[in-house]
């Protein structure tokens, strides 16, 4: 695996005294994640810097219970998991293999704080609704709104992370902002002078 990215400096500062979780993550990752269709080769080069720090660069964004939409291989779910072990995570993921090892990686790391929940988000039943709602690289705004803010209990939040088009993606998803009752609908950037490649967030209030 020589063309797995080299662990950046800057990991150590962002996971603190979680470092070698993330760091166990990340060696399962690069040694299992092609092979089980979690990645493609093209990542291992970036692994760290395209999807680790990626994720945990949002970690102070959330609180209280979080639902990742679309887990996948674990970015953000585990990422931020690892990260914020003070945060209960739910890891919704529809695709048999890809929860295998999510519970996998649940176990091998030790987390206590997340649940794994195999699921499409439109068939999740939480009455009391999750303060945060993530997803990353899932789908469109316009897409993902519908799936994930009725998830969000009133007042809570969606911390969606997006791509270099995050701006354009608000102004196409109007029509969905208005009808679920988005409110403070912005493009919070992450990572400027500390990450290679930044981070773009789009956060919004679920009524309230």
């Amino acid at each position: 695996m020589s063309d797995v990215e080299l662990e950046p400096a800057i990991a150590a500062e962002l996971f603190g005294d979680r470092i070698e979780v993330a760091r166990a993550f990340t060696a399962a990752l690069a040694r299992e994640g092609e092979e089980r269709g979690l990645i493609g080769p093209l990542e291992l080069p970036r692994l760290w810097t395209r999807h680790i720090l990626n994720s945990v660069i949002a970690a102070p964004l959330f609180s209280g219970s979080v639902a990742d939409i679309g887990s996948g291989a674990g970015l953000p779910g585990i990422v931020l998991a690892i990260a914020r072990p003070d945060v209960r995570w739910t890891l919704i993921e529809p695709m048999e293999r890809r929860v295998t090892w999510l519970n996998e990686q649940v176990a091998a790391l030790a987390l206590t704080n997340v649940e794994v929940v195999r699921a499409r988000a439109e068939e999740v039943r939480r009455p009391e609704g999750f303060d945060v709602v993530t997803a990353r690289a899932v789908s469109a705004l316009r897409t993902l709104i519908p799936i994930t803010a009725p998830l969000v209990r009133d007042g809570g939040e969606l911390t969606l992370l997006k791509g270099m088009n995050a701006a354009n993606e608000i102004d196409a998803a109007q029509k969905q902002i208005k009808k679920f009752r988005l409110s403070r609908v912005r493009v919070e950037v992450l990572g400027e002078g500390v990450l290679p490649e930044t981070t773009r967030v789009v956060r919004a209030v679920v009524r309230g």
